[in-house]
């Protein structure tokens, strides 16, 4: 017990723990202004001529101004750490990429400024940890493409989302769907073509729906649109109106569009478009009874036809109407046929298949439909067994064609003329795909531009003859736009189309987008009647020659005879021994004189006077010379 005082002395001596010390506060970036006294604490660098991001940011703050500067990126470091920050401000600089994740750790942000940029594209991670963001403006970029999942992180939160003056062809219409809190949706100034029913069907609390200057034609029907009215200004009006501004649209005024007519709304400055009878009157002055629709007409279609199994057939039927008729096909059995390994079907109405089989015939159905109705055409197809084999016929007599039958030119008349109307019984000519020039074997392939289709990898052309069924495939590098086919075969028709291998972002996938369709012929190859073959021309070279050393030969041996021939008998060069002659008459210089008498032999230099044998008479005794 004695030891408990002595320990009691010695608390007093013990050290006091300190109270906590206050962070300190990081330095304010140059030529920022921070405010640090008092919460919530910000930090303010308008039109500081920053490069980047500062990375001396006080990572307590709340709120973040970075606007009108030269930032050029965010990256994943920049706003580590950050989890206090509500507002972030990075309009009008020259932000081109934001990394995954940069906003990762920004789960209390509400407000994310991104407009006045150079954004191209937005993925699925670069808006990832937003748990919390009410507004997100990206207005005013280069967006072309906008991932399906870019908005799942902030689907429930998000109250306004501006997507104006971008270059959005296409919306995930099916995540937009899903933005159940969102009051403002801004769509206007880009180049949306169509609104897929339904859309908007689930935005019970959208307030205001700007799809001004884009492409549309039609705008169609909604269940939200019925649900609520609509105002073009919201002035005066009640909160459970909805704001529908659409003008600038090159709207067909048909009967789709009468129940936008029917709403009671303010005036806009909305105009038809067409049909010509309405194009540029205002749209609230149409009547109503003038929002008309025409229903379809069958105009052109297949007559009967017959194939042989194992050869593709192409169905037509083409239809007019207002708005432009759907066309469908029914096989014979009832059943309805769109693209398949076997079949496809075009936009405009043919029908392909691409290897018959003898089950294949009978009645196919043709049925085009709009809004107005529906018509019906019958197609007879006639399927006849296969062909026999056929050999290739090498002996034409047609002219040739110059130049080498690889060599690319362009179409002549009746070239063309045979293919309009080859494209006019099979698949159509897609005004993107051109086949500008063509030889017996070879094809220049031209297509336009896709810059609008985000994340292209590469091209793929397929490709098939007539006479084959089995696809070729060619895969073409991202930046190309014509190709030089070397492989074809001559005198036969191909179909042939260009795809675009892009990179989905919305499942991060390789997915294909097709550019478009073209059919075209090979010229045959031609040779002339009168064209020597290569081995006739080698055996006539050789027969020559050897006629002509032959007649060397004779000629030769003629003159080595007619020499022997003057020379007597004998060989040139030797002398000739006088023989004994009973009657000779010689002739020398043209005097006669009297005959020597014979005596010894001597050689006989050649003279220049020609010896001529004569036939004469013998002598007689009275010409008997006279003795010594």
């Amino acid at each position: 017990m004695a030891i408990l005082p002595f320990l009691l002395c010695l608390l007093p001596l013990a050290p006091a723990s300190s109270p906590p010390q206050p962070a300190t506060p990081s330095p304010c970036p140059r030529r920022c202004r921070c405010q640090t006294q008092s919460l919530p604490l910000s930090v303010l660098c308008p039109g500081a001529g920053l490069l980047f991001v500062p990375p001396s940011l006080d990572r307590r703050a709340a709120e973040l101004r970075l606007a009108d500067n030269f930032i050029a990126s965010v990256r994943r470091r920049d706003l580590a750490n950050m989890t206090g920050l509500l507002h972030l401000s990075l309009s009008r600089n020259t932000i081109r990429h934001v990394a995954a994740g940069a906003f990762a750790d920004l789960r209390a942000l509400r407000a994310l400024h991104l407009d006045g940029n150079r954004l191209t594209s937005l993925g699925e991670g670069q808006l990832r940890g937003l748990v919390n963001l009410r507004h997100l403006i990206l207005s005013n970029n280069q967006l072309a493409a906008l991932a399906a999942g870019a908005l799942d992180d902030c689907a429930e939160t998000l109250e306004d989302l501006d997507l104006s003056y971008n270059n959005l062809e296409q919306l995930p219409w099916e995540a937009l769907g899903r933005l159940g809190n969102v009051n403002t949706l801004g769509l206007d100034h880009n180049l949306l073509a169509s609104v897929p029913a339904g859309a908007f069907s689930r935005l019970h609390k959208l307030a205001r729906l700007d799809m001004t200057s884009n492409r549309l034609t039609t705008i169609p029907p909604d269940p939200l649109f019925s649900r609520l009215p609509l105002l073009a200004r919201p002035r005066g009006s009640p909160a459970s109106a909805l704001v529908l501004a659409f003008g600038g649209n090159p709207l067909h005024c048909n009967c789709e569009l009468v129940w936008l007519r029917r709403l009671a709304r303010e005036d806009d400055l909305e105009a038809c478009a067409s049909p010509p009878a309405l194009g540029g009157r205002y749209f609230w002055a149409v009547g109503e009874e003038e929002f008309v629709c025409e229903p379809p007409v069958v105009t052109h279609r297949s007559p009967p036809l017959a194939v042989p199994a194992g050869r593709p057939a192409a169905l037509r039927c083409r239809a007019v109407g207002d708005p432009e008729p759907r066309v469908r096909w029914v096989s014979p059995q009832g059943r309805l046929l769109g693209n398949s390994s076997r079949a496809r079907a075009f936009p405009n109405g043919t029908l392909e298949l691409l290897v018959t089989e003898p089950g294949d015939g009978g009645i196919f159905t043709c049925i085009a439909a709009n809004a107005a109705g529906e018509a019906t055409a019958a197609v007879e197809l006639t399927v006849g067994p296969p062909p026999p084999p056929q050999l290739a016929n090498s002996t034409s007599c047609d002219p040739p064609r110059d130049g080498d039958p690889d060599a690319l030119t362009p179409p002549s008349a009746a070239s063309a003329s045979a293919s309009a109307k080859a494209a006019d019984t099979g698949p159509p000519t897609d005004r993107g795909v051109q086949v500008t020039e063509h030889g017996a074997t070879a094809a220049l392939v031209q297509w336009p531009d896709q810059r609008p289709i985000p994340g292209i990898r590469m091209y793929q052309i397929q490709y098939n003859s007539s006479a084959d069924d089995i696809l070729v495939y060619r895969m073409i590098p991202a930046d190309s736009r014509s190709f030089l086919l070397t492989d074809l075969a001559s005198g036969r028709t191909y179909d042939l189309c260009v795809l675009a291998v892009y990179e989905d972002g919305a499942t991060g996938l390789t997915a294909t987008r097709p550019v478009g369709c073209a059919r075209f012929s090979t010229e045959p190859t031609l040779q002339p009647c009168g064209a020597p073959h290569a081995p006739f021309l080698g055996g006539t070279m050789i027969i020559a020659l050897g006629g002509v050393i032959v007649a060397s030969v004779l000629v030769f041996i003629f003159v080595l005879l007619m020499r022997y021939k003057v020379h007597g008998g004998q060989p040139p060069g030797k002398a000739k021994a006088p023989a004994p002659v009973s009657s000779v008459c010689s002739q020398t210089n043209g005097a006669l004189g009297p005959t020597p008498t014979p005596s010894a032999p001597e050689p006989v230099a050649p003279r220049a006077h020609t010896v001529v044998q004569l036939d004469c008479e013998p002598w007689g005794p009275s010409h008997e010379p006279a003795g010594p």
